[in-house]
């Protein structure tokens, strides 16, 4: 699969200068004017000044504590310009999703009626933390593998319902691909997988019989990929599927349980636990098998437990594997990434709380 990686402009990352379209964000627009999704002291506060009919002009001001890899910078924006009463009345600068940005850097300014944004710093805050935390610790895998695949892999650990705008901070950051159509909505794209362990097990546990049904019920166009660990023989079964399927196999995708030692690997001397899961020892012997009959093109994908310091570890030893799927490590990571908004001037004075102020940045674009 070929990606587009974010262009690097003037010596930032930046996703390019055309904004996603707001109406691909599904935003529920009607509960999210109305205040529903947003912490009760904002949408009071929104009140208050409605009633009292005091506008004051503000400047809010957002930024994140953090190093990171932005994004959900086009979501945040479509829920102003959707749910906001009047739009036009608001001014904003912002920077692209994909803009690598340092801490207290201001990333977003919101000038206007404060009336008519106020009950709407929950949800543009929320969109850019969980998206800049996604796209972040999927950045720091795929500069720890580059330039070898991720396959982002965490649907399954998480609510089904932010797998769109997660698979696009997945890609903005890099990754070679997602696992769901949802994931790749964004960008007009497809999710990709491999054979699963269930499959398998529908065909008997037979892993070569599996991989050709897919194989015969599946586009030619398709990168064929299979697990080959059911068996915990992962050097057989991946010869054996390659002899099966010949070039129609892609690559085999190893995803051993970190509580078990593959057979190749049982008799080997020293402390067990160096050769549980899927670790170097293995991947090396999956490689000379495959390469021994004939098969040296076929991939080795490993996934299971996959982390930043773990890829690292591959690549500095150089182990032979061409790939890597992480899931759940994408979800947390190393660090938060909370942002916060200010308010930092009123009719054009400033006025921000102590420990605040007004931090204009010329990087800022302005937002039609």
């Amino acid at each position: 699969m070929v990606i587009s990686h974010p262009i690097q402009l003037r010596g930032r990352f930046m996703s390019g200068k055309k904004r996603l379209d707001p109406t691909i964000f599904n935003l529920p627009v009607e509960p999210m004017a109305a205040g529903y999704f947003s912490d009760k002291y904002f949408v009071r506060a929104r009140d208050v000044l409605v009633a009292d009919r005091h506008t004051p002009n503000v400047m809010m001001q957002v930024f994140c504590r953090t190093s990171a890899f932005l994004a959900g910078m086009d979501e945040a924006i479509a829920i102003l310009k959707l749910c906001s009463p009047d739009w036009s009345a608001l001014t904003v600068h912002a920077l692209y999703d994909g803009a690598s940005i340092s801490p207290w850097e201001t990333v977003m300014t919101v000038a206007g009626p404060y009336h008519l944004f106020a009950h709407l710093e929950t949800l543009y805050l929320g969109v850019l933390s969980r998206r800049t935390r996604i796209a972040t610790n999927t950045r720091r895998v795929v500069d720890a593998a580059r330039p070898k695949e991720i396959m982002f892999f965490p649907a399954r650990h998480d609510l089904w319902s932010v797998q769109a705008g997660d698979g696009y901070a997945a890609h903005l950051a890099g990754a070679a691909s997602v696992s769901t159509d949802a994931q790749a909505s964004w960008w007009n794209d497809l999710g990709v997988g491999t054979v699963p362990h269930a499959l398998i097990a529908a065909y008997g546990g037979d892993t070569v019989l599996a991989t050709r049904k897919l194989a015969e019920h599946t586009s030619a166009a398709v990168r064929l990929v299979t697990l080959v660990d059911f068996d915990n023989n992962c050097v057989d079964t991946s010869v054996s599927v390659a002899r099966a399927l010949g070039t129609r196999l892609y690559g085999v995708r190893l995803d051993t349980a970190s509580t078990l030692v593959d057979q190749s690997l049982i008799h080997e001397a020293g402390d067990p636990d160096l050769y549980r899961g899927v670790n170097e020892h293995l991947v090396v012997k999956v490689r000379q098998a495959l390469n021994d009959a004939g098969f040296s093109k076929v991939k080795i994908i490993v996934s299971g437990g996959m982390t930043v310091e773990k890829i690292e570890r591959f690549e500095k030893k150089g182990v032979p594997c061409d790939g890597y799927g992480v899931g759940s490590s994408l979800l947390s990571g190393q660090g938060t990434f909370d942002f916060t908004a200010d308010i930092v001037m009123v009719n054009d004075t400033n006025c921000a709380k102590v420990g605040r102020e007004n931090r204009p940045n010329p990087s800022l674009q302005p937002v039609d």
